[in-house]
């Protein structure tokens, strides 16, 4: 991950660097790179999951079932799987910068397309288009985080650029809910301008973060040189503190089992994500509430409250420097939430508190699982392969949960079987990932 350097003569010695002096560097670091991450992460989430606001209308609109919208948001995750391993290699060549901003604009002008839809296969084209474009997104700034922070602040701050999730339906939610009702007939449908207010942003971030973003600390010219010496060299010092546990080999990481029960436990995660994502809306009109733009409000509450609690979550992880049950706990206190909901029908306050369960449970599974795994291949030739690898099978579980659920909706007409069978998964990830996972992270054990 970071190119071997000698230390400058007179530089400091990095294990017995002051704590203040580090701190001030850190923080002058993440103001400088995590607003525009996690900018470009919300608008990234937004893309991905406004297809579940979008369902209220355009369903009815242009006459497609539940099995295919199932279809149609999840297999975004098949053309995401099938390109994130390529764009992380290329990320290793062209840089980190580069990356995110080809990613952005790329999926940027394919999410206003999907206001264009008509038919069903035009509807699953631009969504595996978007999940081809988008692809690496998530996986390349893992990597990119991991060439600034290093394992003991680098839970936080993937704790504060993953809090991009419920903001995105925070804010999301009401945005949606007001496109649709509000600019109906403005020359599109509601649910067409919603497509439209929601991705052309990503274009103009795609160029800002190719003027704005450095691969690494070397190239910051906002740093002073002693800043980028420091910073590199402490990086460079704990990669090699970590290179020794960790496997270096390309070909031994992917056939780790390690690597592959992660993944599992990462497809558990991710299929109760976006079973909340997906289907919270939906959830929400079938407690009683109808008005659009009341169930875009409604929304934003457990997306706003899981923000803080996932924030609240990772830094007492990273207090502890305890990843294994912080995760697990959270999974299946999702898992049970999920399991309550169709035992609350036509409750909307009752809904709203099972959602808020739900989602700050699952939404914090999401950083505290990367700080597992970027902490066990940290240090390693193959981290960025290993992480994307694991991002890639894992999302396997963003196609089979909403496509899962929206069949059984069909055929049973009600989400309930499709919320156990998510609830079961959760809790299977949840077992897995304790026996699994390292015990403890290779700071604990230096």
């Amino acid at each position: 991950m970071y190119e071997k350097i000698q230390p400058l003569a007179g530089e400091l010695d990095y294990a017995s660097s002051d704590a203040e002096g580090d701190a001030k560097l850190y923080k002058k670091v993440a103001l400088r790179l995590i607003p525009l991450l996690f900018i470009c992460y919300v608008v990234a989430y937004l893309d991905r999951i406004n297809v579940g606001f979008a369902k209220l209308q355009m369903q009815d609109a242009l006459g497609f079932s539940d099995t295919v919208y199932g279809l149609g948001a999840g297999i975004f995750f098949i053309g995401y799987f099938l390109f994130e391993v390529p764009s992380n290699m290329i990320l290793e060549r062209i840089g980190a910068k580069r990356t995110i901003a080809r990613i952005m604009i790329c999926w940027g002008i394919t999410g206003c397309l999907l206001a264009h839809v008509s038919t069903p296969t035009g509807f699953y084209v631009l969504r595996f288009l978007l999940g081809a474009f988008e692809a690496g997104f998530f996986p390349g700034v893992v990597y990119y985080l991991g060439c600034w922070f290093p394992e003991a602040r680098r839970g936080h701050m993937l704790g504060i650029f993953m809090t991009g999730i419920p903001i995105a339906g925070l804010f999301g939610g009401p945005v949606s809910g007001w496109a649709m009702s509000s600019l109906s007939g403005f020359g599109m449908q509601g649910w067409q301008w919603l497509y439209v207010i929601e991705a052309a942003p990503a274009v103009l971030l795609g160029i800002v973060a190719l003027a704005y973003l450095d691969d690494n600390a070397r190239d910051a010219k906002w740093l002073t040189p002693g800043e980028r010496d420091r910073l590199t060299l402490a990086l460079v010092a704990e990669s090699e503190r970590n290179s020794s546990r960790t496997d270096a080999s390309l070909r031994r990481a992917m056939t780790s089992v390690r690597l592959y029960a992660l993944a599992f436990a990462y497809f558990a995660f991710i299929c109760g994500t976006y079973a909340v994502s997906f289907w919270l809306p939906t959830v929400l009109k079938s407690s009683g509430v109808t008005d659009v733009a009341q169930i875009g409000w409604y929304s934003a509450i457990p997306y706003g409250i899981s923000a803080v609690g996932m924030v609240w979550l990772c830094r007492n992880s990273d207090r502890t420097m305890e990843r294994r049950w912080h995760t697990s706990l959270a999974a299946i206190a999702g898992a049970v939430a999920l399991a309550l909901l169709p035992h609350v029908p036509a409750n909307v306050s009752v809904t709203i508190v099972l959602l808020t369960v739900a989602a700050t449970g699952i939404f914090a599974t999401m950083p505290l699982f990367w700080s597992i795994a970027t902490d066990y291949f940290a240090g390693t030739s193959s981290a960025a392969v290993a992480i994307a690898l694991i991002n890639s099978l894992g999302l396997v579980g963003g196609f089979a949960s909403p496509f899962m659920m929206g069949w059984l909706k069909t055929v049973t007409g009600s989400l309930t079987t499709g919320l156990y069978v998510v609830t079961a998964v959760l809790l299977l990830g949840a077992i897995i990932l304790l026996i699994f996972a390292p015990r403890s992270t290779p700071s604990a054990r230096s």
